[in-house]
C-alpha cells in the first residue's frame, strides 16, 4: 500500500502522492451527514475530511479545509453512524494575520507550536507581574504607602474580583466567538494594568525615608513633626485596585479560552502536554517576578538620590515600580501576534473527527443537548448551559477541589516572602529571592511533571481524578512541618524586657534605665543589632551616644550603647544598623518541606484541569472552565489573600505607630505566623483530599459503545473511525 507524504505544514493535511487503499465502503448510520472521503487509484474511499469542495492548489489557509478528492456518487449520499462530528469550515480564513494583511513568512508561526509559544509568553508575563512582582513588593508597597497586611491583601484580591466579574460573558461568548481575538485584546488590557500599577510612584513625592544619620543617637534631636507622616498615601491602594482589577480583565481569556484553543488545535493524548507547557511557562513566571523583583528591591526607589540607609534597614523602600512598567511594555507587544491568529488553526479538522468523549452521563441523558452544533449560539443557550454543569457532580467537586487548593495558593503565594522574613530575619530582597528559588523548581517542574504523567499513562478521566488524590494526600503530609518555626530574634522591650526577661502579656516596654535619659521617639523604628545578638528599636533605644563608619564594609558603627553589653569586658558595647542574622537551625527542614508543599500542589494542577475538561462535553468546554474560575476565584483566590493577612496582622507584635495612628506591622511573633498557616493548610487540605474523593466517586463515564472506534486507538491518533476502517494517515510528534 502506497503510504501518503505529509506536506511541510505541521498539521497540514495535503498529500503529493496519490492515496491507494484497499478497504470497503463507510457504513450508513444514524447521523444523516456526509463527510468527504479520499478516494484512491481504485476507488476505494476513506472518510477523513468535512465535505468542503476542493478548488486546485492547496494553500497554506485550507491545507486541512478541503479533501483529498471528489467522492463517487454512491459514496456521497453515504451517512456515518452516530458519533463522527460534521463540522463546517465553509468560507473560513485560517491564514495568520491582521485583515487582508497575511504575509507568507507569517504563516510558519501559523502552528500549534507557534500559539503555543506566544501564549507561553503571554502567561509568562501574567505570572511575574500578578503573582510576582506584586508579592514581592507588597512589603515595600505597604512601607511606602502605609498600608496594613489586610489592605494589601485586598489589592491582590482585587484581581480574582475582576475575573469573576468577566469570566461568564469572556467564557461564553469568547468560547464560541474568535479565540485569538479575545486573547489578543485581554493581553493588551493586562499590559495596560501594569502600566498604572506602577503610576502612584511618579504621582507621590519624594520618600523621604528617616535616616541613621537623622535618626540622631542617644541625646541628640529626635523631634519628628507630626505633619510629615503620610498616613494619606494609603488612599493610593484604589489606584493598586484599579490596576489589579485590569490585570484580572486581561488575564481572564488567557487561562480559559487559551487552554480549550490548545486543546482544540492538537492530538488529545498530546494535549495534556502543550497545557502543561502552557502552565509551566504561568508557574515559571512568579518565579522570575521574583528573582528579578528582588533585584529591583536592592535599588532605592528614588533612583540616582544618594541615601545612607541599607537595604537591610527596614525603613529602606526598593525600586518596587521598574518590573510593572517593563512587563506592561511587553504585554503590549506580545497581544499584536496573538491578535493575528486565525479562529482555528490549519490542520485541527482531523482532531475534533477523532475526538472521543469521556463526558460525565447524565442519568436523565441531558448532556446529549450539548452535542448539537448548534447549542451555545445564543444567550437563550446560556441557562441550559449553567444547568446542564450544574448537574455534572464530577464538574462540580472538581471545582470546589480547586478552590481549596486556589485559598492556599493565592494565600502562600502573596504572604510567602513575608513569612520566609520573619522566620529567617531576611531583609525584603533576600526573602522574595529565597521564595524564587522555591518556586521555580517546585511550582515549574510540578506543573510540568503533572502534564507529563497523564501523558506517559495515557491516563482516563477517572485515573486522572485518583493522581490529583494522591498528590493532595502528599501534600497534606508535608504540611505538618508548620509545626516547627524559627524563633524570633531577641529584640529588646519587643520580644523581652531591657534586663532579659519576658515580657509580661506581651506588651511594649521599650524605656528603661540605660535610654531613660535619651528622650527617645517610637515614631523612630530603625533596628540596630548590638555586639550581644540583641536587636534595639533605634540607634537612640539601645543608649549608643556616637556613630562612626566602618572603613571595611562602609556600614555605620553606634559606639557606646549604654544598653549593649560588651563580651567579656565591662562596658557599654556596640551596635549595626539592620537586623540580627538569624541561626535558626530549622531553615534546611523547614525549607525543604516548603519544597515538598509546592510541588505536589502544583503536580495536581494540570490533572485536575485536564479532568475538567474531559468531563464535560466538547463545546462546554471554554465555558466550564469559566465556571470552574469563578468558583475558584469566588471561594479561593479572593479570599485567600485577605484571609491570610488577617491572620497575619493578628501575630503582630510590633506596630507602625504614626503620631497615634497604626501604620504598617514591623515585627511578627514567628510561632503564632507559623500556627496559623498550619491551621489554614490543614483544613483546606483536608477539605480538597474530600473533594477529590467524592468526584472520583461520582465520575461515571460514557459506555464503550458510544466512542466511535476503540480507546486504545484514539489516544495514539492512528485509530480506526468505525469498523472495516483504513487507519488514518500519521502524523507528526510534538
Amino acid at each position: 500500500m502506497a503510504m501518503p507524504q505529509n506536506s511541510t505544514r505541521e498539521n497540514g493535511f495535503c498529500f503529493t502522492q496519490p492515496l491507494n487503499f484497499s478497504c470497503p465502503s463507510p457504513r450508513p448510520g444514524k447521523a444523516g451527514r456526509t463527510l468527504g472521503v479520499v478516494s484512491g487509484e481504485d476507488g476505494c474511499s476513506t472518510p477523513l475530511s468535512n465535505g468542503i469542495a476542493s478548488s486546485g492548489a492547496p494553500s497554506p489557509s485550507d491545507s486541512c479545509a478541503e479533501p483529498l478528492c471528489t467522492p463517487t456518487p454512491a459514496e456521497e449520499e453515504t451517512p456515518f453512524e452516530e458519533g463522527i462530528k460534521y463540522v463546517s469550515a465553509e468560507g473560513e480564513e485560517l491564514a495568520c494575520g491582521w485583515g487582508a494583511f497575511t504575509p507568507g513568512c507569517l504563516q510558519l508561526c501559523n502552528t500549534s507550536k507557534g500559539v503555543l509559544f506566544f501564549l507561553c509568553v503571554a502567561s509568562f508575563l501574567q505570572g511575574m507581574t500578578v503573582n510576582g512582582f506584586i508579592n514581592t513588593v507588597i512589603t515595600s508597597i505597604e512601607r511606602r504607602f502605609d498600608l496594613r497586611s489586610y489592605q494589601s491583601g485586598l489589592i491582590a484580591s482585587s484581581y480574582d474580583i475582576a475575573a469573576c466579574v468577566c469570566l461568564t460573558f469572556v467564557s461564553y461568548f469568547g468560547g464560541n466567538g474568535h479565540k485569538p481575538r479575545w486573547l489578543g485584546w485581554g493581553v493588551l488590557v493586562m499590559g495596560l494594568g501594569s502600566l498604572l500599577f506602577a503610576l502612584p510612584h511618579f504621582t507621590t513625592g519624594r520618600y523621604e525615608a528617616r535616616s541613621a544619620a537623622e535618626v540622631g543617637v542617644c541625646g541628640g534631636n529626635q523631634s519628628l513633626p507630626c505633619s510629615q507622616a503620610a498616613s494619606s498615601l494609603s488612599g493610593y491602594r484604589f489606584v493598586f485596585m484599579l490596576g489589579q482589577f485590569l490585570h484580572g480583565m486581561g488575564a481572564t481569556p488567557l487561562y480559559t479560552l487559551g487552554v480549550t484553543y490548545l486543546d482544540e488545535n492538537v492530538k488529545t493524548n498530546y494535549s495534556p502536554v502543550y497545557i502543561a507547557v502552557f502552565y509551566t511557562a504561568a508557574i515559571l513566571g512568579p518565579a522570575a517576578g521574583y528573582l528579578v523583583g528582588g533585584m529591583f528591591l536592592n535599588i532605592y526607589t528614588e533612583i540616582g538620590r544618594e541615601i545612607d540607609i541599607a537595604p537591610e534597614n527596614t525603613l529602606w523602600v526598593g525600586a518596587w515600580w521598574i518590573g510593572f512598567l517593563g512587563a506592561g511594555a511587553a504585554s503590549l507587544l506580545i497581544s499584536i501576534p496573538i491578535l493575528g491568529y486565525p479562529q482555528r488553526l490549519p490542520g485541527s479538522q482531523r482532531y475534533i473527527v477523532m475526538r472521543v468523549s469521556e463526558a460525565h452521563q447524565l442519568k436523565d441523558g441531558s448532556h446529549k443537548k450539548a452535542s448539537d452544533p448548534d447549542f451555545g449560539k445564543t444567550v437563550k443557550d446560556l441557562p441550559r448551559s449553567v444547568l446542564l454543569l450544574l448537574k455534572n457532580p464530577t464538574f462540580i467537586f472538581l471545582c470546589l477541589a480547586g478552590a481549596t487548593e486556589a485559598t492556599l495558593i493565592a494565600g502562600m503565594s502573596t504572604f510567602g516572602p513575608k513569612f520566609l522574613e520573619s522566620q529567617f530575619s531576611l531583609s525584603a530582597s533576600e526573602a522574595a529571592t529565597f521564595f524564587g528559588y522555591l518556586v521555580v523548581p517546585a511550582g515549574g517542574g510540578g506543573t510540568f511533571l503533572g502534564g507529563f504523567l497523564v501523558n506517559k499513562f495515557k491516563l482516563r478521566c477517572s485515573g486522572i481524578i485518583k493522581l490529583c488524590l494522591l498528590c493532595t494526600v502528599s501534600s497534606l503530609l508535608a504540611i505538618f512541618i508548620f509545626f516547627i518555626h524559627c524563633p524570633n530574634m531577641p529584640m529588646a522591650g519587643v520580644t523581652q524586657m531591657y534586663s532579659g526577661s519576658a515580657l509580661p502579656g506581651g506588651h511594649l516596654n521599650l524605656t528603661a534605665a540605660c535610654n531613660a535619659q535619651c528622650g527617645c521617639l517610637q515614631e523612630t523604628y530603625s533596628p540596630v543589632c548590638g555586639t550581644d545578638g540583641i536587636m534595639y528599636y533605634s540607634p537612640c533605644h539601645a543608649g549608643c551616644r556616637r556613630v562612626s563608619e566602618n572603613l571595611r564594609n562602609g556600614k555605620k558603627v553606634y559606639h557606646e550603647c549604654s544598653c549593649v553589653d560588651k563580651a567579656l569586658l565591662p562596658g557599654p558595647g556596640d551596635a549595626e544598623p539592620g537586623k540580627c542574622t538569624s541561626s535558626c537551625a530549622k531553615r534546611p527542614l523547614l525549607l525543604c518541606f516548603m519544597f515538598v508543599v509546592i510541588l505536589f500542589t502544583f503536580l495536581s494542577s494540570i490533572p485536575a484541569l485536564t479532568a475538567t475538561l474531559r468531563c464535560v462535553s466538547d463545546r462546554q468546554r471554554s465555558f466550564a472552565l469559566g465556571i470552574q474560575w469563578i468558583v475558584v476565584r469566588t471561594l479561593g483566590g479572593i479570599p485567600g489573600p485577605i484571609a491570610f493577612g488577617s491572620m497575619i496582622d493578628k501575630s503582630c507584635l510590633l506596630w507602625q505607630d504614626q503620631c497615634g495612628e497604626q501604620g504598617s506591622c514591623f515585627v511578627y511573633q514567628n510561632s503564632a505566623m507559623s500556627r496559623y498557616t498550619l491551621v489554614a493548610g490543614l483544613v483546606y487540605k483536608v477539605l480538597g483530599t474530600t473533594f477529590f474523593i467524592v468526584a472520583c466517586l461520582l465520575y461515571k463515564p460514557p459506555p464503550p459503545e458510544s466512542a466511535p472506534g476503540s480507546s486504545d486507538a484514539s489516544e495514539n491518533g492512528t485509530s480506526d473511525l468505525q469498523e472495516h476502517k483504513p487507519a488514518l494517515p500519521p502524523e507528526e510528534d510534538i
